[in-house]
């Protein structure tokens, strides 16, 4: 999809000299970056959902697994 957006001069001469270094054109060069920065805050909105989660409810281990880590560790050799 074509789209137009605006960006500082400093920006686009940095961003087309890094998409000459890296033999992408400058289109490939920011649906690479824009594709890196929706991930990011698709990560982002997944940890801020589990803060939430373990902010509302105990975070436990049961005493069961949690023994029979410890001795698991014990045999593991450091």
């Amino acid at each position: 999809m074509k789209t137009a957006i605006s960006i500082p001069d400093q920006v686009y001469e940095a961003a087309d000299q890094l998409a000459q270094r890296l033999g992408l054109s400058r289109s490939g060069l920011y649906a690479a970056a824009v594709r890196r920065f929706v991930a990011e805050h698709r990560q982002l909105e997944v940890t801020e959902r589990l803060d939430q989660i373990y902010s509302e409810e105990a975070a436990r281990v049961d005493p069961i697994l949690d023994t029979l880590q410890f001795a698991a560790l014990e045999s593991e050799d450091w």
